[in-house]
């Protein structure tokens, strides 16, 4: 299911909704995931005890609105002796007849839950019918060899039931289903894994509940990125279906999708805009946009500088029109020069254009796109890519101006990868955008490969650097130049306080900078 982090009503509402439906299909045994009446993260509104009172209202409700004669297990956080738990709840007969605390709270990562949580420390089992089975929540189920899998040894169980909120990255579903097979492989059980979908400010979770074998084969497999019930029947040994993972470039730009989506529409906003350059960054923020939202949604503004080419301008309208949105053409020119006038009396009419003529046209551009969001309410989608954020390629206050960043964890390349692939979908961004060399346009003739590397040399490197945590020696010793790799860190770590500013925006690799990676903005060390 796809909750809604502090939405405790509705999350409820939909729990008993999902209950029924399931129940009158014929499921005996329904598992939710991992705190679903809070939504996950819940993050600091955990330390609020009346956040927590709330939540213990929405599970009063349940024992009167589930259906009686299904055992429903759900996650929500609950305080016992005054102590705060990530719980897993049995409901049964119109009664809570167990309860579960995690044991293992992650804090690496995207995860801070032991600020928010107190361990549990006991196993939960349970009979039903003529089987036996156990309780895991999430974390628990990731270390065959940890102490909540060693809990139950001994315990003889049929099946392990893991209520689940495992953020998407990249490949993370390959590695999901491994671990998890290590643990029903230790444990000799079946496991039914219930996992969140839905976006959550930066998070993606992406479903994909499953069921394993005590060999660890996945028997049934439910959707990703999407609402599911998926159905077993234990004792057959077999689910109703084993849906397929979907193909990599197709995988990454659903996640996308679905976190611009919820981000959307759980905020509240109507309508989103985007700044159309003509170059790949925005086209593919726009094709995102309107695949998940509609055109009806989405509006679009050029603004074209005397920098700008013709090509640029007529894909930008190329594209508005082949999608068919709402678009305007606002040029800056004329702005541009009403503000060099009026500098030129500080920094002198001699002074020769430099950076800072360059940043006053993004800055130029920031201003007119948030005056359209603050006189329609439409959120501003930013266009910055993970290439440009880790070098500081950007414009603080210029093309950093907006609500949401949606590809800033996409590295420049598989931006490319995503544009052609969208493309082979059906056309809808221009080929000669994703053709033409990368330029922010900013003066005459201008391309990224000015200041930076080439970006099938730069991003590499910056895996290497950012996500793998490999220092110079390292890299250097992987083969990278050693002059390049000094010039990627200091670009990378000089502009942390860049970053800081920045919206938020979806992860889809490993590490990202919003919620993975936390460097000290007043930093000296490069290594």
């Amino acid at each position: 299911m796809n909750t809604t982090v502090g939405a405790l009503k509705r999350n409820t509402d939909l729990i008993i909704s999902k209950a029924n439906e399931a129940y009158s299909e014929g499921a005996r045994l329904i598992v939710f995931p991992e705190l679903a009446v809070s939504g996950y993260p819940p993050e600091d509104l955990i330390l609020k005890d009346h956040f927590c009172g709330d939540c213990k209202i929405q599970l009063e409700r349940l024992k009167k609105e589930l259906p009686e004669e299904a055992c429903v297990l759900i996650g929500s956080p609950v305080i016992r002796n005054r102590k705060k738990y990530n719980a897993a709840l049995v409901f049964n007969k119109g009664e809570i007849a167990g309860e579960y605390h995690k044991m293992l709270l992650p804090n690496y990562g995207v995860f801070d839950e032991k600020r928010l949580f107190e361990p549990g420390t006991e196993p939960f089992v349970f009979d039903l019918e003529d089987r036996t089975y156990a309780v895991h929540i999430c974390e628990d189920s990731w270390e065959p060899e940890g102490a909540a899998a060693a809990s139950l040894a001994g315990k003889n169980i049929d099946c392990l039931i893991n209520l689940s909120a495992s953020p998407y990255h990249r490949g993370k579903l390959t590695d999901r289903i491994s671990v998890l097979a290590q643990t029903a492989k230790k444990l000799n059980a079946e496991m039914l894994y219930c996992n969140l979908v839905g976006g959550q400010d930066e998070l993606v979770f992406d479903g994909a509940s499953m069921v394993l074998s005590p060999d660890g084969i996945r028997l049934a497999g439910a959707k990703q990125f999407v609402e599911d019930v998926l159905y077993h029947e234990s004792h057959a040994g077999h689910g109703s279906r084993n849906e397929p993972a979907l193909p990599d470039l197709e995988e990454v730009y659903e996640a996308l999708k679905l976190g611009l989506r919820d981000y959307v529409n759980k905020i509240g906003f109507k309508r989103v805009v985007v700044a159309l350059s003509g170059g790949i960054d925005s086209a593919l923020v726009l094709a995102i946009a309107v695949d998940a939202l509609g055109k009806e949604r989405v509006a679009s503004v050029t603004m074209p500088s005397q920098y700008s080419s013709s090509g640029t301008l007529g894909d930008a309208h190329e594209m508005a029109d082949i999608l068919g949105i709402e678009f305007y053409e606002i040029p800056i020119k004329g702005l541009y020069d009403q503000f060099e006038g009026e500098l030129s009396k500080v920094w002198g009419a001699d002074k020769k254009p430099g950076l800072a003529e360059e940043n006053l046209q993004a800055r130029i551009r920031g201003n007119l796109i948030m005056a359209l969001s603050n006189e329609y309410g439409w959120l501003v989608l930013t266009t910055g890519n993970k290439s440009e954020m880790a070098m500081g390629y950007c414009t603080i206050y210029g093309d950093m101006a907006g609500g949401f960043a949606v590809i800033k964890d996409v590295p420049k390349t598989l931006v490319f990868d995503l544009c052609r692939w969208r493309n082979e979908q059906g056309v809808v961004i221009p080929p000669s955008i994703i053709e033409r060399p990368p330029s922010a346009e900013l003066r005459a003739d201008q391309k990224d490969t000015d200041s930076l590397p080439p970006y099938e040399v730069l991003d590499p490197i910056l895996k290497d650097y950012v996500e793998n945590d490999m220092g110079i020696d390292g890299l250097t010793a992987k083969g990278y130049d050693e002059a390049l790799v000094r010039r990627v860190v200091h670009a990378v770590e000089l502009s942390e306080y860049k970053r800081r500013q920045s919206p938020p925006g979806i992860k889809i690799t490993p590490k990202s900078f919003d919620r993975d990676r936390r460097m000290p903005i007043t930093n000296r060390y490069r290594n």
